[in-house]
């Protein structure tokens, strides 16, 4: 498989240096993206270059998985418009454990030659002084070079401090201690990464005589066109303790169908005729939805496992399809937070449970519902069910043996709109 040519299909070249194509036909190679540990977990934006390592290991070359503890502890100023807020160094290395974890379940490691590498810029950079980097490093770039480069042109109104100003040059010396290392001669990453990368290139022409070469992805982007970085809102992590396995499922059930084909040929590791295949049934249908099921199931079974899939599978069957009651008992105490997250919810005391309540009553006493009026209407048209069971009349008691895993109550009115009530 050549690798430009298969980043190319996939729509994951936004630029890249001359000559990249003519240089890895000529061998098996190393090529590295950085992570900075900016956060414990990272986020689907952060799989875009991820999956540029993939397809390079799958390629037929060596990934390099660079963690930034050192970098992490700077900040990259590119793509902010202000100063990033410094962590501590205790919180810094507690993401860079939980990031490693994270990306060797994501990449092949073994002992082969492809077999990848993971790596810390912390056991390099945190070895220098101050004045031996300003020596052995900082001499080979000009000040108009760095001040060049859009992170830092983009800050020159609103201000950058010395401290950010310089991370292109510690981001540029990984890249020439890589090459140095371990015969690296290519670095990955977003677009918004380029002038770090090549701030890299220059440096290992400068100080090494070698070749070195790029190759950036399009920055991942939200409907409102912002990205998902480490430190925006609205993140879909990786981690399943940040974000639900039912809601990572969601996220690609819900993506519209001007994003999902992109999104396909980023994230699937279906091969070529295979995914073209299940876009043009996709096309066909958009309505069934085929493509966004497909990506959804793929990538929930890959990075969260069956478990996990079957989970979402079941959560989604109860919110939109046509569950029953049975479907609720198959969940675990602990998937009801998970599955109905974010829904709106009520409370109601144990005791009033125990001696239970006609369902108008309940409804109200728990805050679900305003008036006793509102749910027997709704009962009357048909609309109201409780547990995934037709309510008919407003006499009907509820009372503790209702109760899911003795704890939950969920109410459903029409269609869509779904109420969890919780025993206090």
């Amino acid at each position: 498989m050549n690798f430009i040519d298969e980043l190319t299909w996939r729509g994951m070249v936004h630029d890249s240096t001359p000559g990249i194509r003519d240089h890895l036909e000529k061998g098996m190679t190393s090529g590295y993206v950085g992570f900075d540990p900016t956060a414990p977990s990272l986020t689907i934006g952060n799989l875009l270059p991820v999956m540029m390592l993939v397809h390079f290991q799958r390629s037929g070359h060596r990934p390099l998985a660079v963690v930034g503890g050192a970098t992490g502890l700077i900040g990259d100023p590119s793509g902010k418009s202000e100063e990033r807020q410094l962590l501590d160094p205790g919180k810094i290395e507690e993401n860079v454990n939980r990031q490693k974890l994270q990306l060797q379940s994501l990449l092949e490691f073994d002992d082969s030659p492809t077999g990848a590498i993971l790596v810390n810029n912390l056991d390099w950079l945190g070895k220098f002084s101050f004045l031996e980097f300003l020596r052995d490093v900082g001499k080979y770039l000009t000040i108009n070079a760095m001040i060049s480069k859009d992170s830092v042109k983009n800050r020159m109104e609103t201000g950058i401090s010395f401290t950010e100003f310089s991370y292109q040059l510690l981001q540029g010396y990984d890249f020439a201690h890589l090459f140095r290392e371990h015969s690296c001669t290519l670095q990955m990453g977003g677009s918004d990464q380029w002038g770090n990368i090549v701030t890299g290139i220059d440096l290992i022409r400068r100080m090494h005589g070698g070749e070195a070469y790029a190759v950036t992805c399009p920055l991942l982007t939200k409907a409102d066109g912002t990205k998902f970085g480490k430190s925006e809102s609205g993140n879909i992590w990786l981690d399943s303790n940040m974000t639900s396995s039912f809601k990572f499922y969601q996220f690609w059930i819900n993506a519209t169908d001007g994003d999902i084909v992109k999104q396909a040929k980023i994230f699937s590791l279906r091969e070529r005729k295979e995914l073209e295949e299940i876009i043009g049934q996709h096309e066909g249908s958009p309505g069934g939805r085929i493509l966004q099921k497909a990506l959804a199931e793929e990538m929930t079974l890959r990075l969260r496992g069956k478990e996990a899939l079957d989970l979402a599978l079941t959560a989604s069957a109860i919110l939109f399809g046509n569950s029953v009651k049975e479907d609720l008992l198959k969940l675990r105490e602990s998937d009801f937070p998970v599955v109905f997250e974010g829904l709106e919810s009520g409370e109601i005391s144990m005791s009033k449970a125990d001696a239970g309540l006609p369902v108008a009553d309940f409804l109200v006493e728990s805050g679900v519902f305003a008036s006793k009026g509102e749910v027997k209407r709704l009962i009357t048209e048909g609309g109201l069910r409780i547990n995934l069971e037709k309510c008919t009349s407003p006499d009907t008691q509820i009372s503790r043996k209702d109760l899911l895993k003795d704890k939950y109550l969920i109410v459903q009115r029409g269609r869509k709109k779904f109420q969890i009530i919780y025993i206090k």
